[in-house]
Order: structure tokens, then C-alpha cells, then sequence
């Protein structure tokens, strides 16, 4: 038997004939919830920013699975105009969209840098990626329904707030502090995203994958990979840490269940500050005239 083609909890077919699109899959628990998907039966595009990686991983989970219908798309998604990109070129090969996973990010960047479009890295990358990508391809996946939008936040979250005078930390950043924020307003994003889909047949839910021993957690600063490296005995494995995005992304026992938050494949609370609703609308009108979804926006300063 070949590795990778027959897993504990691994039912083949179960995903026969639905189409996902998994961000940041190329690593980590991105590339076992690829891989898991694609062995259950899915046409699952992966989105990455390295093309030589994403070349190698298709072939490997086309090799590992057996299932030839695995394709990568190019972008980096901390850039607007390759976020539009890559969403045009989706709905160029594919008129159906079942499952979005929108598990890119990094844990934080140890000195603020800003993306190509002059938003703080962090924010670009962890929450507005993910909201412009999930809008971009809505009316795809209203079009697909039943169907879901899967989100990997994180405990992190606990304690965040949502810094509304200074969303670009221009005043005072705290890398981790800032990581925990865009992980808040992935919360914030899935509950709104719910309300906003009610009715459409399309859910969404957020999910904590756990301390996972991967890349992810390496950051740019000496105390802090030191840090993960003496915490690194403690972690889960990639496996365990994509089992809620799998769950997620292709359980019938949570088919029609939307606006809730997970962790261990259960819905479990989260902070108090994620379910403010006022903060939640108006972090998501931020966030369009952020990706330039609202009408004459523009990436002004904040």
C-alpha cells in the first residue's frame, strides 16, 4: 500500500465530485488537509505563493492518493491584484466551488513591515486575504451549495480587541499582540460571513487547529524561535492539527451548521470580543474599503 493512501478516519469517496480550494497547502497542516481531502475523492486546487513547491506537492498528493485531479493556483495574497488574480483563474477552470479552506497566514512578523499595497503585513495577510479571497468567490460557492468556508484561526484570539484608531500599529506593535488581533478578526469575519450567508445553503466556521509542530510557528525574531523550539515538545503533529479543518471541510455531521467557532472537531465558545456584533459590521466595512470591495475604496491609511 502506498503512503498517504489509506488513513485511519480516511473515507474514500466521501468527497466524490466536490471541488475545494485549500490556501497556503503547500506545508503544514494546509498540505495534510490537501491531501486528506484529495484521498476522500476532491478536485482540490491548491493556492500557494512558491510555484516549484506547489508543483512538487501536487505531484506528491496525486502520487500518494491516486487522484489525478489536483492543480495549484500562483498567488501571494497578501497583494490585492493577486488575490483578484488567482480568484479569476478559478472561476475560469472551475464553474463550482464546494469547499473554501482559507488557511494561509504566519504566526507574525518580528518588525512591522507593510505588504505591496501599504497595509501592515499581518493584517494583509491573515484577515484581509482571507475576507477578499472568500468575497471574490461567493457568488461561486452560492452557485455550488451545499456548500462551506472554512477558516483557521486560533486561540490566540483570547484577550484580543480590535484596534480601530490604529490598525496599521504605526503607534506601538507587539508582534504577538497583532497576530492575536487578525485572528480575532478571523472570528469576527466567519460569525458576520454566517449571518450575511443565512439562508444561501453556503456556511461558515472558524477553528483553532491547536500548538501545531510545524514551520508556521517560526518567526523572524532569536527569542521567539527559541521560544517555539523549547515549546516544539509540547506540540500536536500536523495530522492531529488538521483534523478540525477536515472535519470542517467535509463532515456531514456538520452540514448546515454555520457561525460557530471549533477545536478538537467540536463547537466550543470563543472570547467574549468575537461575538460583538457592532465591532464585527464594522470591521467588515473597514475591510472592504481595505481590498477595494466597496465602491470608490481605496487603501487609505488607518
Amino acid at each position: 500500500m502506498r503512503q498517504g493512501t489509506m488513513r485511519q478516519g480516511t473515507m474514500r469517496g466521501e468527497m466524490d465530485g466536490r471541488v475545494c480550494l485549500v490556501t497556503g497547502a503547500t506545508s503544514g497542516i494546509g498540505l495534510v488537509t490537501a491531501r486528506v481531502l484529495a484521498e476522500r475523492g476532491a478536485d482540490v486546487t491548491l493556492l500557494a505563493r512558491n510555484p516549484a513547491k506547489a508543483e512538487a506537492v501536487v505531484a506528491a498528493i496525486k502520487e500518494q492518493t491516486g487522484n489525478p485531479n489536483i492543480s495549484a493556483l500562483i498567488a501571494d495574497l497578501s497583494v490585492r491584484a493577486q488575490a483578484r488574480h488567482a480568484a479569476d483563474e478559478f472561476r475560469a477552470r472551475h464553474e463550482r466551488l464546494h469547499v473554501l479552506v482559507n488557511n494561509a497566514g504566519a504566526v507574525f512578523f518580528g518588525r512591522r513591515r507593510e505588504s505591496a499595497d501599504g497595509i501592515e503585513m499581518t493584517l494583509a495577510l491573515n484577515h484581509l486575504a482571507p475576507f477578499l479571497l472568500t468575497n471574490l468567490l461567493l457568488e461561486t460557492l452560492k452557485a455550488s451549495a451545499p456548500a462551506r468556508v472554512v477558516t483557521v484561526a486560533s486561540a490566540a484570539h483570547t484577550g484580543a480587541h480590535i484596534p480601530f484608531d490604529d490598525l496599521w500599529h504605526r503607534r506601538r506593535y507587539f508582534a504577538f499582540g497583532v497576530y492575536g488581533e487578525t485572528k480575532l478578526a478571523n472570528i469576527l469575519f466567519t460569525y458576520e460571513l454566517a449571518r450575511r450567508l443565512d439562508g444561501t445553503g453556503v456556511t461558515a466556521n472558524a477553528l483553532h487547529p491547536g500548538f501545531v509542530a510545524s514551520n508556521f510557528g517560526h518567526g523572524e525574531t532569536r527569542l521567539w524561535n527559541m521560544a517555539f523550539t523549547l515549546a516544539r515538545p509540547f506540540a500536536i503533529s500536523t495530522e492531529r492539527g488538521a483534523q478540525t479543518s477536515i472535519y470542517l471541510a467535509s463532515s456531514p455531521e456538520v452540514e448546515g451548521v454555520s457561525g460557530r467557532y471549533f477545536a478538537n472537531q467540536r463547537p466550543v465558545r470563543s472570547s467574549r470580543a468575537a461575538y460583538d456584533r457592532a465591532a464585527a459590521r464594522r470591521f467588515w466595512e473597514v475591510s472592504e474599503q481595505l481590498t477595494g470591495l466597496a465602491a470608490g475604496a481605496t487603501a487609505q491609511s488607518a
